[in-house]
């Protein structure tokens, strides 16, 4: 898929994670230079993030959540906890009755 064809809900995220990221390092007061340094990333490719480019790697921006001290919210971004079109789904798929065989219940 091309940035052209990126659809633009995709495109408004990444803007608005870039802006997210870019507005927590500067409330911690750390210059992109130092935020680039402790990431292992170019200030370019900080500038990218910050930015909401979607060239760049999804570790560039879990690194750099690393040392803004918000690697957690992404170990929840896809959790099933929170998935709740996916657990409506699920719901609907359950069996309306539970059979157990003569062979599970031990009868012969």
């Amino acid at each position: 898929m091309n940035a052209k064809s990126t659809p633009i809900p995709v495109k408004r995220a990444l803007k608005k994670l870039g802006q997210d990221i870019c507005d927590a390092r500067k409330r911690r007061r750390i210059t992109v230079q130092l935020a680039a340094e402790r990431a292992g990333i170019s200030r370019t490719t900080l500038s990218k993030i910050e930015g909401g480019n979607e060239g760049v790697s999804l570790g560039a921006y879990a690194r750099v959540l690393f040392i803004l001290g918000m690697i957690e919210r992404l170990i929840e971004l896809a959790d099933p906890t929170f998935d709740i079109l996916g657990l409506g789904l699920e719901a609907d798929n359950l069996p309306k009755r539970i059979r157990i065989s003569k062979k599970e219940r031990g009868l012969n």
